[in-house]
């Protein structure tokens, strides 16, 4: 089965029921904790993944209760007929399974009660235009004895094979002068309905999902599982080999052991009369083996960098997902990539996506990835892009990209694909952008003439991210594009050796000759920017109380406000962050930022990025 659209309603940060287009291949973008993980998440537990398992605090925290989570799955390509039991042949078109559309649309639901699941087993319900008129309705659920009763009831049992309900339902079906159809909510959990489902389960696309955070060694799961397959089929194989050899041990070692039981009765004859030598278990010959990869020069993977770790858990990824797909003999498999560029060189980037490309038209494939770099996401074809968001901080939108949401994508996330660009500023993380948004709205109010950075087609905004900054830097990727650059970096603290994080790289940047300017903040980080006031009054209504500690240079703001919270780490399921530089920096005034003394020196990094577009 092809998988068309997903449904979301209470699940995280989706509130309002939400249906997502999926195609062969889908990429979803947006910012950290837009709610683009979750998607995949919600998959997993639509399709019994392992890794998919519902919690209490999979809902939403803005549903009320009486709200119902509920994953949706929508799909084309099912099955012609479906066989309900050795004699009985049905349609799903036949049964009123389809919805209006036509497809096959399943929703699982989970009930919410007082923040905890009420009921942890999930309702499975089709939705479809099924029969709503009085008599007609809920023949799925019923018994044989009910639908025959129906049928003579009702005088229309000429020629109707009674033993079939099908035929029964087929019978009652066409004597009605008006079904009624509407939209249904059909719960597959009764007769005929809970064998319908049961069925279709062998059909579903096998689901495959490979994660950003994970270590990508060869002691993963997705490394050792295909290896010890493939150990315990070649085990198969020689078995009568083994077998062989089993009993060779064996006898070799029951001799050892009476010739000693022997030797024993010279000391104690009734001791010995009471032993008798036996094997505790079969040996298993799958545990002898553990095999680890390593490469030419006798490396293992375990040592290589983290890139190559990555795409090689990656190609075993895909060859277990594929031996599963085998296993269970689904005909679809879905792939689900999280952060496909995570840990891998710019040049690289485009190779994983033409590859990805190339398995999503492989037939009976679908692929989906997330990313938060635009770059990467323009690589693909547009209509596959779609752009997750926040629409308020209750609830998330997912649009299909056209030109006038890659506009936002590339306004939203940092990267701007224009010819026009003059200058590129490169920053740490998303985190830094979303504060020199508002910082750079804060100062326009006092002088109009500092520069846009997000809205000035002549500047290009990049995120480095912290692991892979230092090459960014290290090797210059970026020198083919020909425009200087502008570093911004927090300071972070002091390192053992008397220097700071990224001082090396900013002396680089300003060595290189090119009108490349570095900064590295004077205070610790961004957020040390801000104003004890600012923060209080952005996280009052979110804590309900105000923050004490004592805001300087040095400090490590998110720290001091977790020990406040009592090691919290988010705030309604936003991390702190993600509070700090967005509405603690939206109640920054300039008096503020001139009271922590970085009113001038901001200043100064937004002179300089204007500098470099005239």
């Amino acid at each position: 089965m092809f998988l068309k659209e997903i449904i979301l309603e209470n699940f995280r940060g989706f509130k309002n029921q939400l249906r997502i287009r999926i195609d062969q291949l889908t990429a979803f973008i947006g910012r950290n904790d837009a709610g683009k993980s979750s998607i995949f998440d919600a998959l997993a537990i639509f399709f019994d993944h392992p890794l998919g398992k519902i919690e209490a605090s999979d809902f939403c925290v803005h549903a009320e209760i009486g709200d119902k989570l509920r994953i949706g799955c929508v799909f084309s390509d099912y099955p012609d007929s479906i066989t309900i039991d050795a004699s009985s042949v049905t349609t799903l078109a036949g049964e009123y399974l389809l919805n209006g559309d036509d497809a096959l649309e399943i929703h699982k639901v989970y009930e919410f009660s007082d923040g905890t699941l009420g009921k942890p087993k999930v309702k499975v319900f089709a939705i479809a235009n099924h029969p709503q008129a009085n008599g007609f309705n809920g023949l799925l659920s019923k018994k044989n004895t009910e639908l025959k009763k129906i049928v003579e009831e009702r005088n229309i049992d000429a020629g109707v094979d009674k033993r079939s309900n099908v035929a029964l339902r087929q019978a009652i079906w066409k004597s009605a002068p008006d079904l009624e159809l509407g939209r249904s909510e059909i719960q597959l959990d009764k007769e005929d309905a809970k064998s319908i489902w049961e069925q279709l389960s062998k059909y579903l696309p096998e689901y495959a999902i490979f994660r950003a955070d994970r270590p990508s060694t060869d002691e993963d799961s997705e490394v050792q599982d295909p290896l010890k397959v493939a150990i315990k089929q070649a085990i198969e194989e020689v078995q009568d080999e083994l077998e062989a050899v089993k009993e060779k041990v064996k006898a070799r070692a029951l001799d050892v052991a009476n010739r000693t039981i022997i030797k024993l009765a010279d000391f104690d004859r009734t001791l010995s009369s009471q032993l008798n030598p036996s094997f505790k278990s079969e040996p298993k010959w799958d545990g002898l083996f553990k095999l680890s990869l390593t490469g030419d020069d006798e490396i293992p993977i375990n040592k290589r960098g983290s890139g190559v770790r990555r795409l090689v858990l990656f190609s075993f990824f895909r060859a277990e997902a594929d031996r599963l797909r085998e296993e269970h003999r689904k005909g679809n498999i879905i792939y689900a990539v999280e952060e496909p560029e995570t840990a891998q060189h710019p040049d690289n980037q485009q190779k994983i996506i033409k590859a990805l490309q190339a398995i999503a038209e492989a037939d009976g494939c679908q692929v989906m990835l997330t990313t938060h770099v635009p770059t990467l996401a323009l690589l693909l074809p547009i209509d596959s892009i779609r752009y997750v968001r926040f629409q308020n901080q209750n609830d998330r939108e997912v649009c299909i990209a056209n030109d006038e949401i890659i506009n936002k994508v590339v306004s939203d996330l940092g990267i701007i694909p224009d010819k026009r660009a003059k200058v590129i500023v490169c920053v740490e993380g998303p985190h830094d952008l979303q504060y020199l948004r508002r910082i750079g709205d804060l100062l326009r109010t006092k002088d109009n003439s500092v520069i846009d950075i997000f809205a000035d087609p002549r500047v290009a905004l990049i995120v480095l991210g912290g692991s892979t900054l230092k090459e960014w830097v290290n090797q210059h990727y970026l020198k083919n594009v020909g425009l200087p650059e502008v570093h911004i970096y927090d300071r972070d603290e002091l390192l053992n050796d008397g220097r700071y994080k990224y001082q090396e790289e900013i002396k680089i940047v300003n060595t290189r000759g090119d009108g490349s300017v570095g900064f590295l903040t004077s205070k610790r980080e961004m957020e040390n920017y801000l104003h004890i006031d600012a923060i209080n009054e952005a996280l009052r209504p979110a804590v309900s109380s105000d923050f004490t500690f004592t805001l300087t240079d040095e400090c490590d703001v998110e720290t001091e406000i977790k020990k406040q919270l009592n090691g919290r780490v988010k705030i309604q399921r936003r991390s702190i962050k993600h509070w700090l530089n967005e509405e603690a920096a939206d109640c920054m005034t300039i008096e503020r930022l001139k009271e922590r003394n970085g009113y001038e020196e901001i200043k100064r990094w937004f002179t300089t990025i204007a500098d470099k577009v005239v």
